[in-house]
């Protein structure tokens, strides 16, 4: 295996294990939110990585629905935060 492999693997999961405190602890929602779109933005940086590494296209599906789907979940959280914050009389 190469070093390099070898380096990313121990940084992306480093950096997802932290995410997942940061997930966990909280403190608030919104640190939450974030803590799961940085997790999910690892993801597809891990499914990009194998892409140029092995030299297939395969995983750009899953990376155009896990985009969506962070998207929209922090679109619902800010709303919902939104509306929370500001209650309408």
């Amino acid at each position: 295996m190469n070093p390099l492999l070898i380096a990313i693997m121990v940084v992306f999961g480093v950096a997802a294990i932290l995410t997942v405190i940061r997930i966990v602890r909280g403190p608030s929602i919104l640190d939450r939110t974030v803590a799961s779109d940085v997790l999910l933005t690892e993801v597809m940086c891990v499914l990009g990585a194998d892409m140029a590494i092995n030299g297939h296209t395969r995983n750009i599906p899953v990376m155009l629905i896990i985009a969506a789907v962070s998207v929209f979940g922090s679109i619902a959280v800010a709303r919902y935060v939104a509306r929370r914050d500001n209650p309408t009389p």
